[in-house]
């Protein structure tokens, strides 16, 4: 979708794919306003990447669509950057795990496989773009709506994300306010009448404005809903969360968390 591609290396019987898991590239996002002379691919198979990286740029000379942007007075698109080095994991089922049913509603590939992976139904929803523009109503709708079959709905939006990494504070303050208004409440608002229930909110990874890529450390999360003694806090944000002391550690326990199993010190 959009910018968003992916390319699958196999390789053959005789010939495996000569990649390994030290192999390394980097993010284009990690690289926003910076060189990528130092960049490139790294371990065993970079040459391959950077090789087919090479080459692309006599594929995409002539494409109509450059042909178009040129005409246009926009700069075409020169080379294709590869990332990720991904290899497909084990998962193991998430109704296995939690005796749970879910449904993913997102318009980010990503998401859709880690559903796929973990044995969710995956809902599109139109006017979903993984961008700034989403139909943010339209998700909030679709995720009530599904709430009707699956015990889990999990509702992503990348917009916040692809505003940092433009460095654009109006937009993130934007999105986020979008999804507060048209997602977090209208699906708060309906879990109350439905008798029990929880809701969780968090980000995955913090992306700060000012660096424009992503960042490793803790974000902040709230759950609330049916057993969850309210805390003291009344702001969502790292500070409030840090006062809170709550924390789940390694973050792949907030699951267990958020169902009120172990996973939370």
């Amino acid at each position: 979708m959009s910018y968003r591609n992916l390319l699958i290396h196999r390789g053959t019987a005789s010939a495996p794919a000569p990649l390994a898991r030290d192999l390394r590239a980097t993010p284009p996002h990690d690289l926003m306003d910076k060189p990528v002379a130092d960049a490139f691919p790294r371990g065993f198979g970079s040459r391959l990447l950077a090789d087919l990286m090479a080459r692309s740029s006599t594929w995409l000379a002539d494409h109509p669509v450059n042909k178009a942007r040129v005409a246009a007075g926009r700069r075409p698109a020169t080379h294709v950057w590869l990332w990720g080095v991904g290899q497909a994991p084990a998962f193991e089922p998430f109704a296995a795990k939690y005796g749970l049913t879910g449904t993913m509603i997102t318009a980010v590939d990503l998401l859709r496989g880690l559903a796929a992976l973990a044995g969710w139904k995956r809902r599109e929803v139109e006017g979903a773009t993984g961008y700034l523009d989403t139909d943010y109503a339209a998700k909030g709708r679709a995720a009530i709506d599904e709430l009707a079959r699956a015990d889990l709905v999990c509702v992503h939006v990348e917009a916040p994300d692809e505003a940092s990494h433009q460095g654009n504070v109006a937009e993130k303050v934007k999105a986020i306010e979008e999804i507060d208004a048209k997602i977090v409440g209208p699906i708060a608002a309906h879990l109350e009448s439905l008798g029990a229930h929880r809701i969780l909110v968090c980000p995955d990874h913090p992306t700060f404005i000012h660096t424009k890529t992503h960042s490793r450390g803790r974000v902040p999360f709230v759950i609330a809903g049916t057993g969850i003694a309210a805390g003291q806090q009344t702001t969502f944000d790292e500070a409030a969360a840090a006062a809170g002391g709550t924390v789940v550690e390694p973050g792949w326990k907030l699951m267990g968390t958020f169902f009120g199993q172990d996973g939370k010190r």
